[in-house]
Parts: C-alpha cells; structure tokens; sequence
C-alpha cells in the first residue's frame, strides 16, 4: 500500500487569497457597521465565495433564504413556545419540511437549520426577534461581499485549476 505524500498543489492560489481578501473585508464591514457579533460577516463571505460569479451567486441565494427560514423560526419558536430540547428537534424538523415545501436545496435547508440553532440555542440578552434580525443582517453583510468580490475580481479558468 502507497503511503500518501504530501506536497503542494499546483493550483493557483487565487481562490485561498480571494476568500481571505473577502472574509478580511466582511470582518473590515461589520466592524465598520458596529455589528456585535462581527464574527457572522466573514463567515458568510467565506461560505459564499466560490470559483465563478454564478456559482457564488447560488450559494448565496441559499446562504440569504435558509438563514432568513431559520432566524424566523427560530425567533417564532423561543417567543411562542421557548428553548428546550423538544423545541429545537421541532424546529430544525419545521425548517427542513418547510424548506422540503418551498422546493429548496438542501444547503438552505442546512443553513437555516443553522441559523434556528444560532436564535434558540446561543443566550443571548435581547428578544429573539432582535437576535434573529442582527444575523441576518450580518449574514447578509458577509454574503454581499462574497458577492462583490467575486465580480469584481473573478478566478481566471487556468489548466491546473
């Protein structure tokens, strides 16, 4: 059996250094906004950012509507019936079937069942509306610049790529 080697790739590193400059620049925003958890900005943009405009454009379109389907939840769940157990395994079931119903791909359905973990399950001192509409607002930061950031500086197509 073949011991594996390690060496480095001969792929270009425009798509390491591009996902940096973008997670550095959602951090640079959300800073810049005075969001409280600032961390959320580059999360996204990292999450977003992918080799070609298209292809970034549809993760973010999961990233922005799971994460709007479980802040929402989330936020109706911790008001109407509060935080337990049975609460979050009801609700990481409602997002997927209501994700499963809106005909949406699983990485929404991932992200919002994130993002209702984030509402419900994270202490937070503000109401769950409050908490729920500060994520998606950063989350949307990060995803912005993900988005920007891939349009104006896109990952030239190269034989070793």
């Amino acid at each position: 059996m073949k011991t594996p080697r390690l060496s480095l790739s001969k792929k270009s590193p425009v798509y390491p250094l591009r996902t940096a400059v973008a997670a550095v620049l959602a951090l640079l925003v959300a800073r810049t906004l005075g969001f409280r958890e600032i961390y959320w900005a580059p999360i996204s943009a990292v999450i977003v950012v992918q080799s070609d405009f298209g292809s970034t454009l549809l993760m973010s379109w999961h990233r922005l509507i799971g994460t709007a389907l479980g802040v929402s939840v989330g936020a109706l769940f911790a008001e109407l019936v509060g935080r337990s157990t049975l609460v979050f395994g009801c609700g990481v079931l409602g997002v997927g079937v209501l994700a499963a119903a809106l005909r949406l791909d699983r990485a929404a359905n991932r992200f919002a069942a994130i993002a209702l973990t984030i509402v419900l399950l994270v202490p937070h001192a503000d109401p769950p509306w409050v908490v729920a509409l500060h994520r998606f607002i950063e989350v949307s930061a990060g995803i912005l610049v993900g988005l920007v950031l891939t349009a104006v500086w896109p990952e030239s197509r190269t034989k070793g790529a």
